[in-house]
């Protein structure tokens, strides 16, 4: 091949068409030469003379038709190999095909068999090899072996051997496999497309201690989550980066690529068995529905709403403050669904404070069910504003609870924070009030308007929407039901895309303290329960859930950094800020003096905690509400202080308080 065929241009096709055409003049001549021994008998030469244009003549139409000549020989791959080998075929099995037309005719071969045979297996080689020597040619003079970094691939299945043939393909130049890892130890000291196959259990670790591995990539679908924990703790011992073969289903086209192979995020460590739901009884109380999900553009809101779609209710309303954040949502939900979706889907801009407002909302679309998600969140926000945190996450709680009484819906079911057990702050003590109100429903007598009875009429959200006969459900009242979780991974505003954001700017990973610990669970895990809850409660009831074990923030951020093949104290520093107000060392899931009932499922208990009378609960957010007028944060905190006898502050401004109650 010219020297050409090894430069970063592309060589002109019609180089590549004679070097082709070339290979197949040698090809004939090496077939004459091997079939008579080197010695040509001259008869044979005179036949030469007819037999050579024949060939070449259809190996040439054969090539302008396939184009195999049109192909970039450096990233020669498989597919091309393919191409050459039913290129060649076809014209060979044109001389077979002339050879016995020609035989039956006048008795004389065209081609001698033995010529076609050899001509047809020396040929496609040679086309096929010289393709293959140029591109490890050019890859090893681009980048030599020793610059390559070192590859395991974790799975020596079918799974594994794609990617390979992806790395290859897409990275070769970059990327060197060295051996295949399996759990099975049949395979082991087998080898795979020229790679040993390795034990899992026996030489693992040794690998990694003993080769720069820079990459393990996990090539095993549906690996038991405790495995994959295993592995990723393995390779980042010794400072290797863990990648993840996606789904079949995410491959484009069927075919994999590498640049689908993602590294392993910390969610994957957190990450725990998937949760079996009853989906029998979440249909029947979702499908057919009209369903409210207040913050329904937010982390917990919008993915209650995937959710919900898929159960197929009637309508779904998504009701949130942000415009943006809405806009997106709305995007995706017509993009994901327009063409399988089987309800309506209603995006509102709103606020849950303005009571005029969702009360046109309600008598608007008629909601049956309501996900309240709406809330402010953040602890160190809410902390300096508490008059913010009580007029959105107690008064927007509020109406819309007891919008819910008066138009019947038969479920509210509300997220809340383990923030809001023995709360510390002004964020989990709003929440706790909210959840004290909303239990309080549950044993208020509720009134109900006659069946058929008309509503007043009110001015419509959408134009065109007429307001009818408003009819009420007299079956039962409002069922309230109070969900409870820690946080959520990758929510807005948590920690994990902090970290990841720090660690992309270089550092610092910032942690308040060494030793804060938090539970975590994945938003899709957190809403299947908030799903699963709202099917099983029968009103009163505060659902927890299992958050598996407390997880210290400063190993988080440490794996994180690892996570992305850096080391902590080399190349990126943690440093601690000191608690913010309002913040706990360790969070919990109850207040002490609470204990927990089990139900059917394994991950949810009930709460078991003290009663609220309505009409006192009722008067304390009425003189909270008017307090709020005064602009006073201390007054505001005290009454909280007051309502929640275990709020007590911690790293705040309004610990004092707790010091004049004492």
């Amino acid at each position: 091949m010219p020297i050409m065929l090894l430069s970063e241009k592309n060589t002109p096709r019609w180089i590549i068409f004679l070097i082709d055409v070339f290979i197949c003049i040698s090809s004939l001549v090496l077939a004459y030469l091997l079939r008579f021994n080197f010695h040509i008998p001259l008869v044979e030469i005179d036949r030469f003379n007819y037999v050579f244009p024949v060939v070449l003549g259809v190996r040439i139409i054969s090539f302008l038709i396939s184009k195999i000549y049109a192909g970039i020989i450096r990233y020669t791959s498989t597919r091309d190999a393919v191409r050459i080998f039913f290129t060649v075929t076809g014209g060979s099995v044109a001389f077979i095909i002339a050879n016995l037309i020609s035989y039956k005719i006048k008795a004389f071969y065209v081609v001698p068999f033995s010529i076609v045979i050899i001509d047809y297996i020396t040929t496609v080689f040679v086309m096929t090899a010289s393709r293959i020597f140029v591109k490890t040619l050019y890859m090893e003079i681009t980048n030599p072996t020793k610059n390559k970094r070192d590859v395991i691939i974790y799975g020596a299945g079918e799974s594994g051997v794609i990617t390979k043939r992806a790395l290859d393909r897409d990275a070769g130049t970059k990327y060197r496999v060295i051996a295949f890892i399996d759990d099975d130890e049949k395979k082991t000291g087998k080898t795979l497309e020229g790679i040993k196959i390795y034990s899992a259990r026996k030489d693992f670790e040794d690998l990694l201690r003993a080769n720069p591995v820079a990459h393990v990539i996990i090539s095993i679908h549906n690996i038991s989550l405790l495995k994959k924990r295993d592995i990723i703790e393995k390779c980042l011992k010794f400072n290797t980066k863990v990648l993840n073969v996606p789904p079949v289903d995410h491959w484009i086209n069927g075919e994999l690529s590498f640049k689908q192979i993602k590294k392993v995020k910390i969610e994957d460590l957190l990450e725990r068995d998937p949760i079996e739901l009853d989906l029998d009884k979440i249909e029947k109380y979702i499908s057919g529905k009209r369903i409210l999900i207040t913050g329904g553009a937010g982390s917990i809101g919008s993915e209650i709403a995937r959710q919900v779609v898929s159960f197929h209710p009637e309508k779904l309303i998504i009701l949130d403050q942000a415009e943006s954040s809405l806009y997106d949502f709305q995007l995706e939900l017509t993009e994901k669904f327009h063409q399988s979706r089987t309800c309506g889907i209603e995006t509102i801009i709103g606020d849950i404070r303005n009571k005029e407002s969702m009360k046109v909302l309600f008598e608007t679309f008629k909601p049956q069910v309501v996900f309240h998600a709406a809330a402010y969140k953040h602890v160190p926000v809410m902390e300096h504003n508490p008059s913010e945190a009580i007029m959105t996450n107690v008064f927007g709680t509020k109406v819309l609870a007891d919008l819910s009484i008066e138009h019947q819906i038969e479920k509210f079911v509300m997220v809340s924070t383990d923030k809001a057990v023995n709360p510390t702050n002004v964020m989990g003590a709003t929440k706790r009030i909210a959840e004290i109100y909303c239990q309080s429903l549950n044993k208020k007598p509720h009134k109900k308007l006659a069946a058929g009875s008309q509503q007043p009429a009110t001015n419509n959200l959408h134009s065109g929407l007429q307001t009818a006969d408003y009819k009420l459900q007299t079956e039962q009242p409002t069922q309230f039901i109070t969900t409870r979780f820690g946080n959520v991974l990758g929510s807005n505003g948590s920690v994990i895309p902090r970290f990841r954001k720090q660690i992309e700017d270089g550092g610092p990973v910032t942690v308040t303290h060494p030793d804060i610990t938090r539970y975590f669970m994945t938003i899709h895990e957190a809403c299947q329960l908030v799903l699963e809850a709202g099917a099983i409660g029968n009103g009163g009831e505060i659902y927890l859930f299992d958050m598996g074990s407390h997880v210290k923030v400063t190993d988080l951020a440490t794996k994180m950094v690892q996570l992305s093949g850096l080391q902590v104290g080399k190349d990126i520093q943690i440093i601690y800020t000191g608690l913010r107000p309002g913040e706990k060392l360790y969070e919990e899931l109850l207040n002490n003096a609470e204990n927990t009932i089990p139900t059917h499922h394994p991950k949810i208990v009930i709460g078991k905690v003290r009663e609220y009378d309505f009409a006192t609960i009722s008067a304390d957010v009425e003189e909270l509400m008017a307090l709020r007028c005064r602009k006073d944060d201390n007054t505001l905190v005290k009454k909280m202080k007051e309502m929640v006898p275990e709020f007590i502050s911690h790293n705040s401004t309004y610990s004092k308080l707790d010091t004049i109650n004492q």
